[in-house]
């Protein structure tokens, strides 16, 4: 919802009737995968897609017969093969969108775009029952806003979110959908190392959040970055990881190839829920590595969350395609579970 709020800002400052298109379950070869967002105002002008053009038409025509009575409505499409192929599928598949209006007086709506504006993560149940006014917004300090819901469906869209995924879901016999709206994925970058200056050019390119952890003040200071990180602390891992959530939209890179710098950081990495972390080194390195691990206490089978060596395999030589391998297996991560 980033790449809209100002769309969304300036049709609400207009009083013009938005309505919002979501994918709520897909079938096949979905042209657009689950949590895809359409908007669609009075005026007939959209932002976005749910099909990527194959069933666009309908889904506004039916918007603006949800603006005009206030409600919602649940759509099932059918995407044929040869729809498919205009978008680049093989085959077809089939969607089911849910459409509603969108009431920037209510507090969820609000308080949503808030949420978005201050990089603030958000978890938007909607019902999609009655007419689809029963919606709620947890936010990242665990507040709520609109209507009450159970421990139930709390814990499963606190569920999703750990798992970066969006989902529909029954609980007794209301069907409900869960989107995520997080904030940005953060990268914690270990150590300022030569690849760090491409790596965090390539994160700030791809729309996360870069910090740099190094207690040796040459480097910290001395590194001279093309596009300079968010953050830059010359402090050791341990005095600042744990001022950061530590989450599943978090991702680590450990490049220091000081065992005093990167060890102290994989101690409170590897119990956390930090979605990616790999380090930098040879396998016999990382034998090393487990090794003392080992010797520290920290389980096996948390050891084994590191990718070590870091980066897929391209046979990466120069910085900068070290830098690009370790920033393709990030994402390959970060995607892992297709949310958009």
């Amino acid at each position: 919802m980033n790449e809209y709020l100002d769309i969304l800002e300036n049709w609400s400052a207009s009083k013009k009737s938005v309505a919002i298109a979501r994918v709520i379950k897909t079938w096949g070869s979905s042209p657009r995968p689950v949590g895809s967002v359409m908007l669609v105002n009075e005026s007939g002008e959209m932002a976005g897609s749910v099909s990527g053009g194959c069933v666009e038409v309908a889904v506004v025509k039916k918007a603006t017969e949800v603006m005009d009575g206030g409600t919602s409505i649940k759509l099932a499409y059918g995407v044929s093969d040869e729809d498919a192929w205009s978008v680049g599928l093989s085959c077809g598949g089939s969607i089911q969108v849910f459409v509603e209006t969108i009431d920037f007086e209510s507090l969820v709506w609000r308080q949503l775009l808030e949420n978005i504006k201050s990089n603030k993560s958000s978890i938007l149940v909607s019902s999609l029952e009655d007419g689809g006014k029963k919606t709620s917004l947890i936010s990242e300090d665990g507040q709520l806003a609109g209507a009450e819901i159970s421990e139930e469906l709390r814990s499963a869209a606190l569920q999703a979110y750990d798992e970066r995924t969006h989902k529909t879901i029954t609980i007794g016999d209301t069907e409900y959908f869960i989107q995520l709206f997080p904030r940005k994925a953060q990268l914690l970058v270990i150590g300022a190392a030569h690849i760090t200056v491409d790596l965090v050019y390539l994160a700030n390119e791809f729309g996360f959040e870069t910090i740099v952890i190094d207690p040796r003040g040459y480097f910290a200071e001395k590194t001279t970055f093309q596009d300079p990180p968010d953050q830059i602390h010359n402090v050791y891992p341990s005095e600042v990881l744990n001022d950061f959530a530590l989450d599943a939209y978090t991702f680590a890179a450990i490049l220091s190839h000081d065992p005093k710098i990167d060890d102290n950081a994989l101690e409170i990495l590897l119990p956390s829920k930090t979605a990616y972390i790999g380090a930098l080194g040879s396998r016999k390195t990382h034998a090393k590595r487990t090794a003392r691990l080992l010797e520290k206490g920290i389980p096996q089978e948390l050891i084994d969350k590191i990718k070590a060596p870091i980066g897929v395999n391209i046979n990466a030589r120069s910085a900068k395609e070290i830098a690009l391998a370790i920033m393709a297996q990030i994402i390959e991560a970060k995607n892992a579970n297709l949310i958009r």
